[in-house]
């Protein structure tokens, strides 16, 4: 089974690599970290670098895809026409195409979430809307068909015990889930909006919009809204045309 995780400059290492530590247990799995061309990645931090194995043209058929998302870089990845025609071939014929966190909003800018439900970080689940899908606020993992999106960041572990399960059983995905130790007990509760006092909430978004805005991502949400606005354009002067 080959497992293609997508890699792009500034996206956020846990997205990928928590996802990577239980699919790599997969029986007879393959994984490739897959991007742009081989060679280093930088992570959101500026510090950490993640490497590409091989291109996009050199994974033309993986079983499985996962794209992780991005504190600073999410929209620029969105705005990556070589990145979202990428998915849309090869979501043809995945088994899952999936993604983690923002990820979800790059899979909508391929035009894979239209009309389906779907989840993303809680801070960016209004921007989800906007991009055609349908959030599911409240959950961790939203399966429609072959497609599967998984919360922010942390919620790629789960994701990726979820799909063992699917794959190859509930046996393999709890062994994974005990070597790894996964046993979540954190010693604070407020891991969602609903969960965290207000001055908590206030404080985590003045923290995502430091990180995020900047120029190049503006001038990408910029792009983002013509191509989505010329596409509606077109559709709608298509179906004006056929009546």
């Amino acid at each position: 089974m080959q497992i293609a995780i997508v890699l792009y400059p500034g996206l956020t290492a846990l997205d990928a690599i928590g996802p990577y530590e239980v699919l790599r247990l997969l029986p007879d799995a393959e994984v490739r970290f897959v991007g742009a061309e081989p060679g280093p990645v930088v992570a959101d931090s500026g510090v950490l670098f993640l490497g590409v194995t091989h291109s996009y043209e050199e994974t033309p058929s993986p079983d499985i895809v996962l794209v992780p998302g991005s504190g600073p870089r999410t929209a620029s990845a969105m705005a990556d026409t070589r990145l979202t025609g990428w998915l849309r071939q090869v979501h043809e014929t995945t088994q899952w195409t999936t993604s983690v966190c923002t990820g979800a909003m790059v899979l909508a800018a391929a035009g894979l979430l239209d009309g389906l439900p779907a989840t993303t970080h809680w801070y960016v689940q209004g921007g989800l809307a906007a991009m055609g899908a349908k959030p599911e606020r409240d959950q961790r993992i939203v399966r429609s068909g072959k497609i599967v999106t998984a919360a922010g960041v942390s919620a790629g572990l789960d994701l990726g015990l979820w799909l063992v399960g699917e794959i190859a059983g509930r046996h393999r995905a709890e062994t994974i889930q005990l070597y790894i130790e996964y046993d979540p007990r954190p010693p604070f509760d407020a891991g969602h909006p609903t969960k965290a006092a207000k001055e908590v909430v206030a404080a985590a978004k003045a923290l995502s919009r430091s990180v995020a805005v900047n120029p190049p991502e503006l001038r990408a949400m910029a792009t983002i809204a013509w191509r989505r606005t010329l596409a509606k354009f077109r559709e709608g002067a298509a179906t004006r045309k056929v009546r």
